[in-house]
């Protein structure tokens, strides 16, 4: 596997989206395709990983290796480092990210963080001792939603729900879908991104943008102050289709993404298309409403 990803040159690109990582990480990435990179696993103590292509490997400070002995093992200063700068030097600037469980980098990277939970009387107050950190590195892949579009917008745009496990593609193909319909049809479209993540690249010219606000929140303001045709969002959770089902009967159209695996397990169907997304970006199923198959 390794020998299908190390490359001689230096990519700048990494150096640019990724530069809050401490040192030693961040030139370990110079010889590494960032069109490849998706994700970033930093252990205190542990060997680090990376996403290249779909696929876990480790990374050693010469680049991409096989074996788990050869890759560098962050140490805690590493890690701490990392987060710190990534919060641009102040924890305090990203209190009520941090108390989500995550901070995003100033070009959209979306960094989990695990480690010590610390509540006070009105519930989460921040995560101390910091052990480990989940870097998701967004990619803007121009064209990756036509099929997408060709197959479920020909006649017109709809409301449609993407689905997937974990880093398969959503937020991806969404950010591009949104690009698209943008350009195409000239609709209003608000966006709202809940961590920064889905805003990391050209949505269209007529987007407007909410972030960092939960969905109930953005989609409410939206919908009084921005008179959108449209609203886009990414990762649905249970607590979120209440948004939906209210956008919906407003006269809204919403396309969005959630992590589900089957229609079945959609807990609202409030959709007129559902497309499970089966590996990296690739179309496995598309339904129509009311759970018809379509070919």
């Amino acid at each position: 596997m390794a020998g299908r990803f190390i490359f001689s040159r230096v990519y700048p690109y990494i150096i640019t989206m990724l530069e809050f990582l401490a040192p030693r990480l961040r030139n370990a990435l110079r010889t590494v395709n960032s069109n490849l990179l998706y994700e970033l696993r930093i252990r205190t103590d542990k060997p680090l990983r990376i996403n290249l292509g779909g696929e876990f490997c480790y990374l050693g400070e010469n680049g991409v290796c096989e074996r788990a002995e050869f890759a560098i093992v962050p140490t805690v200063e590493e890690v701490e480092e990392t987060l710190f700068a990534a919060s641009d030097y102040s924890v305090y600037a990203v209190e009520n990210q941090l108390k989500r469980g995550f901070v995003t980098g100033k070009e959209g990277e979306r960094i989990g963080v695990a480690g010590t939970v610390v509540y006070d009387a009105n519930g989460v107050l921040s995560v101390h001792s910091v052990t480990s950190l989940c870097i998701r590195i967004p990619h803007a892949i121009m064209g990756c939603s036509v099929e997408i579009y060709e197959r479920c917008f020909s006649k017109e745009i709809g409301s449609l729900l993407i689905m997937a496990p974990p880093g398969e593609g959503k937020t991806t193909i969404l950010r591009d879908l949104t690009r698209l319909i943008s350009e195409k049809t000239r609709l209003n479209i608000l966006v709202s991104d809940e961590r920064g993540e889905l805003s990391a690249g050209d949505l269209g010219a007529t987007s407007d943008i909410v972030r960092f606000a939960d969905k109930q929140t953005a989609f409410t303001a939206g919908i009084r102050a921005m008179r959108p045709d449209l609203i886009v969002t990414d990762e649905l959770l249970s607590d979120d289709y209440a948004a939906v089902r209210r956008a919906k009967e407003s006269g809204i159209l919403v396309i969005a993404s959630a992590h589900l695996k089957r229609y079945e397990d959609v807990p609202d169907k409030l959709f007129e298309w559902y497309v499970l997304l089966n590996g990296l970006g690739k179309i496995g199923k598309i339904w129509r409403e009311g759970g018809k198959d379509v070919a």
